[in-house]
């Protein structure tokens, strides 16, 4: 992963340092609120419903064990001992005191982590797939690309008051991890006739109030001329974005203003305008950051047939392990090796939180099988990447003991939640109990294994940033006459090529129906799918009507227990 150079650690020195003379000035009276806001904001630090909530900058989710023994140390000293996983790949704090947070930086620091532009109207911390650079279906390595575009975009004096926040994601893989099409700027590797390495480049996607798939703006761009692109799309946001109305700020606003055809013209016009980074010295930029993600010391020419015929026999053994492999175990494109994700979603727990002593053994089993790193995941999992498999039966049973080996990635009970209305001010509705009643609900793995991947996910508020749009269901909060209800989407997809925004299915419900509702949805699913059929797929085939049907029919309720004892 990218290490610090000087320069880097003295711009983040500097940037604690002013931070925390803006916020003794602040606490002082010296500086108003107003005055104060931008600066907290684009230093990471929200005010949320019960106390500050400090967002930490993972970039591209990668980080290494002694960041996360910082994290647990730093979550112990100031906060309540734990941490959450965000879908940008980064760490929130949700308890710290505004006094401490400057020191809370100015340790970070010590180990090259930081929490700028993790908020605000800004470029935000750039995400990618958390099996970067080990999956076997990667086109190339989007690390060094994202490391280009967060050195590009940070403290950069033109887009530090953008007219809104600005997200970008970038896609190495031919099946899309990353959810491109719904960011401000998608970029996805490919290469041209020719066999070069490009992109192509997606602008004008989110979630949010305005749900809008992002459209392609141009079909391939070679990596050298990246930067030249970047900056003439944001230029044209920044002199045309609207800024009279929050609700209509982000670029996707502007793109379908326009139309992706003025769109396109207008950036093709600021191009000789902005067009200063030269080809050579970026592509020499490339070259060198991905020296820093090269790969790690693997031991060559481990027999594959040998190592899955032990596996086989493990998994006759113990059939929880077998579970396990099966559902958080993915192949790695070097024999002998595996990627493992740690399950943050284990029934009864917040999604994506994990505790002070579990990021610190998350650091001491990523240096005992995973070359001493690990990645946050857009889904609010963490992935250990580069695990010998013969060590996968003893990381099982660690992983066990510490509530990390629920096997339910990529089921209906991974749940992708933001923290809803037990933190967020912004919230309608809570979201964790929702999601505990839904695990709680649908405890049965060979149900779940036999429903197959099915993405749900839960927004409190139109903010979206559970993405309950694009998740095969979402759920989102809403207030009803002052009372928290919930409203249900089916069919959303975040892959590019098939990227859809999900179909509202009707009136809200009430948080004791959701579980009996899902059912209800899940019913008709099981009763219409063909052979391999995911929950999407059935739902466009055979359309929105049999599952409202099924969800608003007033005969007996379906019961939690034909769902546990299936």
């Amino acid at each position: 992963m990218y290490v610090y150079k000087a320069f880097d650690q003295s711009v983040v020195d500097q940037r604690v340092s002013q931070f925390r003379d803006q916020t003794a000035r602040y606490l002082a009276g010296e500086l108003s609120e107003e005055a104060y806001l931008p600066l907290r904001l684009q230093n990471g630090l929200y005010i949320q419903r019960h106390a500050p909530m400090l967002r930490v900058a993972i970039p591209y989710g990668m980080i290494n064990s002694q960041q996360l023994r910082r994290l647990a140390d730093v979550s112990r000293r100031y906060d309540r001992s734990y941490v959450h996983v965000t879908t940008r790949q980064n760490i929130q704090l949700n308890w710290p005191q505004l006094e401490d947070v400057p020191d809370i930086l100015a340790e970070l620091a010590q180990v090259e982590m930081h929490a700028i532009q993790t908020s605000g109207n800004c470029i935000r911390n750039t995400t990618t797939d958390a099996f970067a650079g080990v999956a076997r279906d990667e086109v190339a390595d989007p690390r060094p690309l994202c490391e280009l575009i967060r050195q590009w975009s940070t403290l950069h004096p033109e887009y530090a008051f953008l007219p809104r926040k600005f997200k970008i994601a970038v896609s190495g893989t031919e099946s899309d991890r990353a959810a491109i099409r719904f960011h401000d700027i998608g970029l996805q590797l490919a290469h041209n006739s020719s066999g070069e390495l490009g992109v192509e480049i997606f602008v004008g996607g989110g979630l949010g109030r305005t749900p809008i798939v992002g459209q392609s703006v141009f079909d391939w761009v070679p990596l050298s001329q990246l930067l030249n692109y970047l900056e003439a799309i944001l230029t044209v946001y920044n002199l045309n974005g609207r800024r009279d109305n929050k609700y209509k700020a982000r670029i996707k606003i502007l793109v379908k203003a326009m139309g992706v055809e003025a769109f396109r013209e207008a950036v093709l016009k600021q191009l000789p305008i902005v067009g200063s980074y030269e080809e050579r010295h970026v592509a020499n930029k490339l070259s060198e950051l991905g020296g820093y993600f090269s790969e790690p010391n693997y031991e060559r020419g481990l027999d594959e047939l040998e190592t899955q015929a032990k596996l086989f026999e493990q998994q006759k053994l113990d059939n929880n392990f077998a579970l396990w492999l099966g559902r958080n175990v993915s192949q790695h494109r070097i024999d002998g090796y595996r990627a493992v994700t740690l399950s943050l979603k284990k029934p009864g727990t917040p999604p994506g939180d994990l505790s002070a002593d579990q990021l610190n053994l998350v650091a001491d089993l990523a240096e005992q099988y995973s070359f001493g790193e690990a990645r946050m995941t857009h889904e609010q999992n963490i992935v250990l990447a580069d695990v010998p498999a013969n060590g996968l039966y003893a990381l099982y049973q660690a992983l066990l003991t510490a509530g990390f080996a629920t096997p339910n990635i990529n089921t209906m009970t991974d749940i992708i939640c933001c923290p809803g209305g037990d933190f967020c001010a912004l919230a309608n509705a809570k979201s964790i109990p929702v999601a505990h009643d839904i695990q709680a609900t649908f405890d049965n793995y060979d149900y779940l294994y036999d429903l197959g991947d099915l993405d749900l996910n839960i927004s409190g508020c139109m903010n979206a940033c559970g993405h309950h749009h694009i998740g095969d269901i979402g759920i989102l909060g809403v207030d009803k006459k002052g009372k928290e209800f919930y409203q249900i989407s089916l069919g959303g997809n975040a892959g590019y090529e098939a990227a859809t925004i999900g179909k509202i299915l009707g009136p809200s419900f009430a948080q004791e129906e959701i579980t009996s509702v899902l059912q209800k949805l899940l019913n008709v699913f099981l009763e219409h799918r063909l052979e391999g059929e995911r929950f999407a797929h059935t739902y466009h085939r055979i359309g929105h009507a049999p599952f409202k049907t099924a969800a608003y029919a007033t005969t007996a309720n379906t019961t939690t227990e034909a769902v546990t004892n299936a």
